[in-house]
C-alpha cells in the first residue's frame, strides 16, 4: 500500500471520529544519505563473535546509500478526561523478517486520578532515557546511541501504572511499573507473537526540577521465553575450546537470565543540552544459548554482563546547532568466557586471526551540525549532517584485497527530517 494511500485512510479515520472525540494526526519523515570514508565494506566482513548485528549496525553502516529511513503517522486521541489512546505505524517497515510491521505503538490510557494511571498495549517498555522518552522529532542525531539501540528501541506488549507526584515548577517525578510479554527474538522489535509463559517485568522512576532538569533510574529483568522443562542440548557450549563449558544443568538453571539497569540525567536550556546515561545488566536472552541446537554459543559465558554509556552536547544558536556525543557499549565487559584460550584474540574459539583483537568494545564519537528550518518548532524540521568515527573493530580485514589489522569504518551520514 502506498504511503499516500495510508496517510488519507488516517486523515479520513481522524476526520471521521473528529464528531465523536478529539483525534489528533501527526507525521514525520526522515530521509538519508550515507557515505563510508573508505572502502572497508567493499573488502571485509563483519567481526567474528556475532555481536555487531542489526539493529546496532543499522543503515548509517554502509558504503553509501540513499535511504528513506522513516516514515511514522501518528493518530491520537482522547475519548473522555480519562481514557485516551494512540497509534504510530510506519509503512517504511511493511517489509521485515518477521512480517507485516508497520504497527509500532498501540495503546489506551486510563487515568483513574490526575496522580495515577494505567497504560496497556503495545509501546517502548520504559528503557533509556534516549529510546523510550524521546521522540523521533527530539532526535538531535543521526540515531539514538549504541546502548540505546541494544536495550530500549524496541516494543513489547504490557500493562503499565503510573504514579506522579511533586510540582511541575519545582522537585516532580513519576513511578512507574509495568509486565510486558518478554520475547524470545529481540530483533523483532517485540512484534512477533507472544510465545512466552514467563514474562518480563520492568521499573522507571523519573524526577526533575524545574524544566531544566531531568534524572532517573530505569530497570528491566526477564529470562528464556523457551519452555524450561528437560536438559537442554550443550552444542552451543562443547564446540572446539570450549573447555569449561557449562552443564546441561547450569544452562537449564540460568534460563539466559536477561537484566537492564541504568541511569540518566539531562540538563537543558533555549542554549544549551547535555546528557549522560550509563545502563549495564546480563546480555541473556538478546545471544540465547538455551536449548539451541546447531547454532555456536551467542556470548561467552551464561552471566555474560553488557557495559554501555554515553555523554552528548547541543549548543543551540537559532536556526543552528552544534552537537557532539560519545558512544561506549562492551557486549563483555567482564571479559569472561569459557574457552581455554582468549576467543576475541585467537584462533582457539570463533577463526579470528591471530594478533587481532575483536573484543566487542565499540565505540563512537560524534561531531554534527543542525540547521533548523523554525527554531520555535525546531523538532518538526532540520538538517543533521554527523561524521562517525567508529573504533577499529567493527570489521575483520580481508588480507587477499592487501589490509591489515582490525576495521573500522568512518562514515558520513546527511539526513532531511520534516513533520507536521
Amino acid at each position: 500500500m502506498k504511503i499516500s494511500r495510508l496517510a488519507g485512510v488516517a486523515a479520513l479515520l481522524a476526520a471521521g471520529f473528529a464528531q465523536a472525540q478529539e483525534v489528533k494526526l501527526n507525521a514525520i519523515v526522515e530521509f538519508w544519505y550515507t557515505q563510508m570514508m573508505d572502502s572497508n565494506l567493499r573488502l571485509n566482513s563483519a567481526a567474528p563473535g556475532g555481536y555487531m548485528t542489526n539493529p546496532s549496525l543499522d543503515a548509517a553502516f554502509k558504503e553509501n546509500q540513499f535511504s528513506h529511513r522513516r516514515t511514522e503517522i501518528y493518530l491520537n486521541g482522547k475519548m473522555t478526561d480519562k481514557l485516551t489512546w494512540g497509534v504510530m505505524f510506519d509503512p517504511n517497515n511493511s517489509t521485515s523478517t518477521v512480517g507485516n510491521n508497520i504497527l509500532n505503538d498501540a495503546w489506551v490510557n486510563y487515568q483513574f486520578t490526575p496522580a495515577f494511571g494505567l497504560k496497556a498495549g503495545q509501546f517502548k517498555p520504559l528503557q533509556t532515557w534516549e529510546a523510550s522518552m524521546v521522540g523521533t522529532a527530539g532526535f538531535m542525531f543521526y540515531q539514538r546511541s549504541l546502548g540505546s539501540r541494544l536495550v530500549g528501541d524496541r516494543r513489547d506488549r504490557g500493562i503499565v501504572a503510573t504514579y506522579g507526584f511533586g510540582d511541575a515548577k519545582g522537585f516532580n517525578g513519576k513511578m512507574n511499573l509495568g509486565i510486558f510479554n518478554g520475547t524470545s527474538d529481540d530483533g523483532s522489535a517485540g512484534k512477533n507473537a507472544d510465545a512466552n509463559a514467563q514474562k518480563d517485568w520492568v521499573a522507571r522512576l523519573e524526577m526533575g526540577f524545574g524544566s531544566d532538569h531531568k534524572f532517573g533510574t530505569y530497570y528491566r529483568e526477564g529470562v528464556t521465553a523457551v519452555k524450561d522443562f528437560g536438559l537442554p542440548v550443550q552444542t552451543g557450549w562443547t564446540g572446539a575450546g570450549y573447555v569449561n563449558a557449562p552443564t546441561s544443568t547450569q544452562i537449564l538453571d540460568n534460563k539466559d537470565k536477561t537484566t537492564n539497569l541504568g541511569a540518566y540525567y539531562v540538563y537543558e536550556t533555549s542554549k544549551w543540552q547535555a546528557s549522560a546515561e550509563v545502563i549495564t545488566g546480563l546480555l541473556g536472552r538478546r545471544n540465547a544459548t538455551v536449548f539451541l541446537v546447531a547454532t555456536p554459543a551467542a556470548r561467552q559465558h551464561l552471566d555474560q554482563k553488557y557495559m554501555a554509556y554515553t555523554f552528548s552536547g547541543v549548543y543551540k544558536m537559532g536556526n543552528h546547532q552544534i552537537t557532539a556525543r560519545y558512544d561506549y557499549l562492551n557486549y563483555n565487559e567482564g571479559d569472561d568466557w569459557y574457552s581455554a584460550t582468549n576467543p576475541y584474540t585467537t584462533t582457539v574459539a570463533t577463526g579470528v586471526a591471530t594478533g587481532n583483537d575483536y573484543s566487542p568494545k565499540y565505540t563512537e564519537a560524534i561531531l554534527g551540525y543542525n540547521y533548523v528550518f523554525n527554531p520555535a518548532k525546531f523538532s518538526f524540521a532540520k538538517l543533521k549532517v554527523n561524521y562517525i568515527m567508529r573504533s577499529d573493530n567493527f570489521l575483520q580485514p580481508r588480507t587477499s584485497a592487501g589490509q591489515i589489522g582490525e576495521q573500522g569504518g568512518n562514515s558520513v551520514v546527511a539526513s532531511i527530517m520534516v513533520g507536521f
